[in-house]
């Protein structure tokens, strides 16, 4: 069994944690479905009641509505934790954001607690879950 480095992989996994951030606030559905598998079975969990969307095709019409919705979206990330599995092929992340933007010309802004699972796969590391919910401020 090969040594891997750990601090490599994490890397990746992180630049792809990374980019689909860049892509939420950038509002970049070019970008965005780079970040993300494109599975039947993916499963994306939100903070509200109605947020659990299945599949690559929900996901995506989810951000295309999210898009339309809100402007001058900000995420900040702090508590940031990769995990890498001993055969490289799962990474799991946790991380907590401040989430801001702006809806229907109203400020908006709540802390969100993030859990991410990642995949390597062909083309690097793909989100293929994540589950975010409402944060306690302060």
């Amino acid at each position: 069994m090969s040594t891997i480095d750990v601090v490599a992989e994490r890397d990746a996994a992180k630049a792809a944690l990374e980019d689909w951030i860049t892509a939420v606030e950038g509002k970049d559905m070019v970008l965005l479905p780079n970040t993300v598998a494109h599975d039947a079975d993916l499963v994306w969990i939100g903070a509200g009641a109605n947020d659990w969307l299945v599949g690559w095709e929900v996901l995506e019409h989810a951000m295309q509505a999210q898009n339309a919705a809100l402007d001058d979206i900000r995420i900040t990330v702090s508590e940031e934790t990769i995990h890498v599995s001993p055969d490289e092929r799962f990474a799991w992340a946790t991380n907590r954001w401040d989430f801001s933007g702006i809806m229907g010309g109203q400020p908006l802004a709540f802390p969100l607690r993030c859990t991410w699972i990642l995949e390597k796969r062909e083309m690097g590391w793909m989100i293929v879950h994540f589950h975010k919910s409402a944060g306690m401020s302060g």
